[in-house]
């Protein structure tokens, strides 16, 4: 299975990014849907996720936050308006350094947002530097998730707090189909629930809350699906036939696991304060 060191992950956020922040508005992670009767479009279902995960962290107005991952920004707009935290977004993706620091200034908290290229094995922060830490989907990219949770509480205050979420293996049969979705995506490894919760705790986190939240996540990509059809012609005329050709030809494998073997796990812990 081919997958991807740190140096060529900006590349390739470079390459799908772009169509995904169109669709998503900003936010080039998952969905979340109640059921397949809910209606709500894609936009507000991934806005959903964004909102599920960053409430577990509990943001204070003036509370200094890293966001590991910033993708294009939006969650890092969302925050800074709606808690008045300052953001400090990370990413190794160029596209993605731009569209943040644009979408930043166009709704007005470019004074409480920075944007840097940097990777989370090895930060560029002091010791103590933040008061929490948002993994929104990133930790999947990391060839070693030991190191980044370990840098994750080095920067982190006594009593900081670290939200992540991520795709969870939920099922070994038909190895195949997962050995497919992990391909596509270049994933290093799939860890189940238990084993993200055990990297946060070998750490030195406190696990304070988790849930698997996959059958509203993963379970309803028939429904992204549809509402990125849905998207079709107005992402033709912005990006062209051969891009979404492209777009999607790389995407093929990520629907091909059963509903049931991916989970989405989203997990909240704390650093101990003494």
């Amino acid at each position: 299975m081919e997958t991807i060191g740190m140096s060529e992950i900006g590349t390739h956020y470079d390459e799908r990014s772009p169509i995904a922040d169109e669709l998503r508005d900003g936010q080039v992670h998952m969905w979340y849907w109640y059921d397949e009767e809910d209606q709500v479009p894609l936009r507000d279902a991934v806005h959903r996720i964004t909102r599920k995960v960053t409430d577990t962290l509990g943001l204070r107005s003036g509370e200094r936050l890293l966001d590991a991952g910033c993708g294009p920004g939006e969650t890092a707009v969302f925050l800074a308006k709606r808690y008045g935290a300052e953001v400090t977004g990370i990413t190794l993706s160029g596209y993605e350094l731009d569209q943040a620091e644009r979408r930043s200034a166009a709704n007005g908290v470019a004074h409480l947002t920075r944007f840097e290229r940097a990777d989370y094995m090895e930060l560029p922060f002091d010791d103590g530097s933040f008061d929490a830490v948002l993994a929104l989907e990133s930790l999947q990219n990391a060839p070693d998730p030991a190191r980044v949770f370990a840098e994750f509480l080095r920067v982190l205050r006594p009593g900081g707090r670290v939200s992540f979420s991520d795709f969870s293996l939920e099922s070994a049969r038909e190895p195949e189909r997962v050995a497919t979705f992990m391909s596509t995506l270049k994933l290093p490894q799939l860890p189940t629930l238990g084993e993200w919760l055990e990297y946060a705790t070998a750490a030195g986190f406190e696990i304070e809350e988790y849930t698997q939240c996959g059958p509203r996540v993963y379970g309803r990509k028939s429904k992204y699906i549809k509402a990125a059809l849905e998207q079709r012609e107005e992402l033709l005329a912005k990006f062209g036939q051969a891009a979404l050709d492209e777009f999607a030809r790389r995407h093929h494998g990520f629907f091909v696991p059963r509903k049931d073997q991916i989970g989405y796990v989203i997990v909240s812990a704390r650093k101990p304060r003494g």
